[in-house]
Parts: structure tokens; C-alpha cells; sequence
């Protein structure tokens, strides 16, 4: 709000406002960390409401993230006893820093959907949600929590930051993409055709699992 009352002067400027899969689907575990996605998004929808009712010519857009290889699961305060992991697949922080560099400087999109399973995520609970909620009582539970007991003194940044320097990349980068498939299709138009089939297709799936289980 402060860099908005600025832009509000001159009548130009960006922002762009980072969110998460999280932010329409949410996943047991995270709780706090989906309600506080939700919220970002609830606030840029009302806000970018707000500047087209003054004809504002600032710019918002919002950039939706899939699971990224941060310290974020080394020191977030955990009570399960043992150690947590993102929702695979997972990408480097440099995948989304792309996508939030070329919206600031392109900020024609509403939201950027970075990586097909953010698409997926979004899309599937728009198509399916109750399918989504059993799936996720499951497979919610053990793609976030690995076979390693979590240290009694492990680190928690809830009421002090971690102390130490700390940098971009957490513990995954064994596992963690560098490139999103779904970034490079975006920018031809026979492949944003072969994703739109493969997504009719996953829709398609989704919704004959749904019929089976008779909802």
C-alpha cells in the first residue's frame, strides 16, 4: 500500500504480488501458510477492482508458484517429529524469479501460473475439489513428511529469525527442476495447443475418477 500510495501520483507503476498453488488449493499440513495465500489473493482481486473503478493506469498482476526448493522447510516451526519436504514436483527459486522478472517487466496477464503442476492444482480443484480433499488425506501427508525424525533443536523463524546467514536455495537442490516445462510452452503457440489437449485430457480423467466415486 505504501509503494501503491506513489504509484497513485505519478499513475504508473507495477506491482506484482507473489502467490502459490496454495492459494486456490489448499493442502493439509499448511494450514496457516494456504490461509495467508488465500488472503494475497482475496487482496490483490479487491484492489485491482479498486484501480479500474479510479481508471488508475497502475498495473497489478499476481505470479502463482508451485513447490520451490527454499529453506522455508528447515526452519518453519514443526510439530509433527519429523522432517517436512515440499509437495513434489519441486523447482529451483530461480524458475519463479524468472517468471516474476519478466511479468514486472510484461504485466499484461492477470496471473502467471508457473509450472504444470501449479496448472493442474488450480485447474483440477476448480473441476474436482472433493476428489482433490481424499486424495490430499493421503497423499498430503506423505509427500510432506519424510522417514527422518526432525531434531529436537532444529531452528524456527515463528517468533525470531534464524540466526546466520541464509541464502535463496534449501536442501533439495538434488532434486529440485531449473526449468519449468510449462514456462516454455507458454511461449509457442503449437505447444500452448498441446497443453490445452493434455489439460482437456486431465480434466476428462479427473472427472471419470469423480463419477466412480459416486460424486
Amino acid at each position: 500500500m505504501v509503494a501503491l500510495s506513489h504509484m497513485r501520483r505519478r499513475d504508473r507503476g507495477t506491482i506484482v504480488n507473489v502467490g502459490s498453488a496454495l492459494a486456490y488449493r489448499a493442502i493439509p499440513l499448511q494450514s496457516v501458510y494456504c490461509g495467508a495465500k488465500f488472503v494475497v489473493r482475496g487482496f490483490t482481486d479487491a484492489l485491482r477492482s479498486e484501480l479500474i473503478h479510479d481508471r488508475s493506469k497502475v498495473k497489478l498482476t499476481m505470479v502463482h508458484l508451485p513447490a520451490v526448493n527454499t529453506p522455508q522447510f528447515d526452519w518453519a516451526l514443526n510439530k509433527t517429529g519429523r522432517q517436512t519436504q515440499p509437495l513434489p514436483p519441486i523447482f529451483q527459486p530461480e524458475v519463479p524469479a524468472r517468471a516474476i522478472y519478466h511479468v514486472a517487466r510484461h504485466p499484461f496477464r492477470r496471473e502467471r501460473w508457473v509450472g504444470l503442476s501449479t496448472v493442474k492444482a488450480i485447474l483440477g480443484n476448480k473441476v474436482v475439489p472433493g476428489f482433490l480433499d481424499r486424495h490430499l488425506a493421503h497423499a498430503g501427508y506423505e509427500g510432506q513428511l519424510t522417514d527422518e525424525p526432525r531434531r529436537a533443536d532444529a531452528p524456527a523463524n515463528l517468533f525470531t529469525p534464524v540466526a546466520g546467514e541464509q541464502a535463496a536455495h534449501g536442501r533439495f537442490d538434488a532434486s529440485a527442476h531449473c526449468w519449468s516445462e510449462e514456462m516454455q510452452l507458454s511461449r509457442s503457440p503449437v505447444a500452448v495447443a498441446a497443453t490445452v489437449a493434455e489439460f482437456a485430457l486431465f480434466g476428462a480423467a479427473l472427472w471419470r475418477l469423480t463419477r466412480r466415486g459416486g460424486e
